[in-house]
């Protein structure tokens, strides 16, 4: 009988990594007035086409009257973005979800409602969840590509009250943790978003895993250095999803969906090591990132190589006047995988650290676990001692995210 045989309970999951699909009034209920019209809004209209090859989604959104299937589309600007099956694939079989347009009424009702989301989490053993957006994208993609930065600054900060006001707000009793945006076209801006936020008990920001794909400096550079002062300062971890930078893994135009997903860790992978080559680590002490959705199997061996990089070519490889120690070290200290299903990660834990793992559920993605995110933790982990079961599932959660001994966001400062 193994040591997780041997406890009478699997731990309440604290996922780092579940998603909230905006209702659709989020940013008609608090733009000015004069941005009504060219701001987030949802529309019911039919699909032309829709495709998703070598990365790259491209939906056409039909006129009134054309056929096609229905579904609620979000308008921005010039952009017009539907809601498909794969925003909110949970209750469905595997063989049913299909890139799909859908409307709200299709969707399972935990994807945007408070008290429905806190009742499907109850029935996959969830005492509380850290929710990335959906229309915005998993960085605020969305509103950095505006035309208009004075209207994409307002969607941002928009989307920050609502997020803590009323996703996170009273009716979640605490088991919603808030995930707040920055304005990414602005270090400045960002950074006072970052503090306005932290005063008001946020701990955790999405950003991008890799920013020069949307056009934006790299974290080489010094660009970014006021957000990751603030960041550094107020405690507030920078949480990065896979496909934040708005290109997911491919390896061609044509390649199907399925090369993408199955190395969805990749881009992960390149940040991690721009991270941990960047000296960020060494000029701000107290930051610390994490990888949403990343899975953690591949962590080991880039640990290994860049060691031995860092150790014999950091001379002539321009990192020797500003990382002063083997990055493994600087990622035990500063960096976070996070997983929902990797029993290869889980059997080489030793190699990655107890101490750096998160554990996720992705709901209501097509990936998610739910409703069995506690059977499948129970079978990959059944080999752990209960204490560091417990770090996986809740404690190393509890620590980062600034969370109440019972996993509970203890709301606003």
């Amino acid at each position: 009988m193994t040591d997780m045989e041997n406890t009478t309970e699997f731990p309440l999951i604290i996922s780092v990594d579940d998603h909230t699909v905006e209702p659709a009034r989020v940013w008609q209920d608090r733009l000015p007035k004069k941005f009504l019209d060219t701001g987030p809004r949802v529309v019911r209209a039919p699909l032309k086409e829709m495709t998703f090859l070598g990365g790259h989604f491209k939906p056409v959104m039909g006129e009134k009257g054309d056929e096609g299937p229905l579904g609620d589309w979000w308008l921005f600007e010039n952009l017009r973005r539907p809601l498909t099956r794969l925003d909110t694939a949970v209750g469905f079989s595997r063989d049913e979800i299909r890139l799909e347009v859908i409307t709200y009424d299709q969707m399972r009702p935990g994807s945007y409602d408070v008290p429905e989301r806190l009742t499907d989490m109850d029935v996959n053993h969830v005492r509380s969840a850290v929710c990335f957006p959906t229309f915005p994208r998993f960085c605020g993609q969305t509103f950095t590509e505006a035309s208009d930065r004075e209207l994409g600054l307002l969607c941002v900060r928009a989307y920050n009250d609502w997020m803590v006001e009323e996703w996170c707000g009273p009716q979640a009793r605490g088991r919603l943790i808030p995930l707040t945006l920055i304005p990414l076209w602005d270090a400045e801006l960002a950074a006072a978003e970052v503090r306005r936020n932290a005063a008001r008990g946020v701990r955790a920001v999405a950003f991008s895993e890799i920013p020069p794909h949307l056009g934006l400096p790299s974290v080489h550079s010094d660009a970014w250095d006021p957000f990751l002062a603030a960041c550094d300062e107020t405690g507030t971890v920078i949480a990065m999803h896979i496909g934040s930078s708005s290109r997911m893994p491919s390896t061609s135009k044509d390649a199907p969906p399925a090369v993408g997903s199955t190395i969805t860790f990749a881009n992960c992978c390149f940040s991690m090591v721009d991270w941990l080559m960047s000296g960020k680590f060494e000029r701000f002490p107290n930051l610390k990132v994490m990888y949403a959705e990343g899975q953690i199997g591949w962590i080991p061996y880039i640990l290994e190589r860049a060691d031995v990089v860092w150790e014999e070519n950091r001379g002539w490889g321009g990192v020797a006047d500003k990382v002063h120690r083997p990055p493994s070290e600087l990622f035990a200290d500063h960096v976070y995988g996070c997983f929902f299903d990797d029993a290869f990660g889980l059997r080489n834990l030793d190699a990655i650290g107890v101490g750096n793992v998160l554990y996720e559920t992705d709901y209501p993605h097509s990936d998610s676990t739910w409703p069995k995110s506690r059977e499948v933790g129970e079978a990959q982990m059944g080999h752990l001692d209960a204490d560091t079961v417990d770090r996986i599932v809740r404690r190393n959660a509890i620590d980062l995210l600034g969370l109440t001994a019972d996993g509970l966001w203890p709301g606003p400062r």
